[in-house]
């Protein structure tokens, strides 16, 4: 065993110890011991937003502490499974080692693949079916798990649905589909009915997200880009506000859109 393995070994082994000894009801921390599967969950989907804005920052010292941060929740599920005698970590290590080697056949194994869209288009969804035996469940969509964030569940729901042949043949389609929300949601606003505009605003998005899907756009990155090109923008006219000594309040909206302009240009000038 190398030097390097050991210490790798060594560096699980005493995270581990730490999360036992915090669980132990003798003397460990009372707001461990307290805590369950359901009130961590939280936790854990904190934890994985904070590693992904490190990558997106750049930031690999932070990215470093928050990926540390992301497999204590690991660590902490852990353990509250082996106190309860249904898993520990090794055996969460050795289900996904099973499962790397079964979605790897390309590599592990005799198929082929010679690049990312067909080990992701075929291999791994062929082995996913076999996983979870999708052919022989209820729905193709059954295993779409509904925890996830609305947005990247709904491009999900579409590329499951599409597998089946439940797709238009083009974008122009989507585009079309897209238009006929906006025109539903129209008529909805003009009624006033609250619970027809929210079913119209869901079905827009919804549309939107599948159109983002055949574009090859993956619509939650898009979204938070977008996020913080806004975020980015804005402040650049609060900005320009206080420079001129005013409350964003007290600016006119076209004042305002004028700034907003300005901000857009200089990130195509920078660009």
């Amino acid at each position: 065993m190398t030097t390097n393995t050991q210490n790798r070994l060594n560096g699980i082994s005493r995270l581990l110890d730490i999360m036992a000894t915090l669980r132990n009801p003798d003397g460990g921390c009372a707001w461990d011991i307290a805590q369950d599967f359901s009130t961590i969950a939280p936790c854990t989907i904190e934890e994985a937003y904070e590693v992904a804005d490190a990558i997106e920052r750049n930031d690999m010292d932070d990215l470093e502490d928050e990926l540390g941060d992301l497999l204590l929740q690991v660590v902490f599920q852990a353990q509250i499974a082996s106190e309860d005698g249904l898993f520990d970590f090794n055996s969460i290590a050795e289900r996904i080692s099973d499962k790397m080697l079964h979605r790897h056949p390309h590599v592990f194994g005799d198929d082929k693949a010679d690049t990312p869209e067909d080990v992701l288009n075929r291999i791994w969804e062929e082995q996913k079916d076999k996983e979870k035996k999708r052919v022989a469940s209820d729905s193709v969509l059954d295993d779409v798990t509904k925890s996830l964030p609305a947005l990247m569940r709904a491009q999900k729901l579409h590329k499951r649905a599409a597998r089946t042949g439940f797709e238009w043949p083009d974008i122009n389609g989507v585009l079309d589909k897209v238009e006929e929300e906006i025109t539903e949601l129209r008529t909805a606003l003009s009624t006033g009915n609250a619970q027809d505009i929210h079913e119209e605003v869901g079905d827009l998005l919804s549309a939107v997200t599948n159109l983002g899907r055949m574009a090859g756009v993956d619509c939650e990155t898009a979204l938070r880009d977008s996020n913080n090109k806004f975020e980015r923008r804005f402040k650049g006219i609060e900005k320009a506000v206080k420079a001129q000594n005013k409350e964003m309040t007290a600016c006119t909206l076209d004042e305002l859109e004028t700034l907003w302009t300005k901000e857009k240009q200089k990130e195509k000038k920078y660009a």
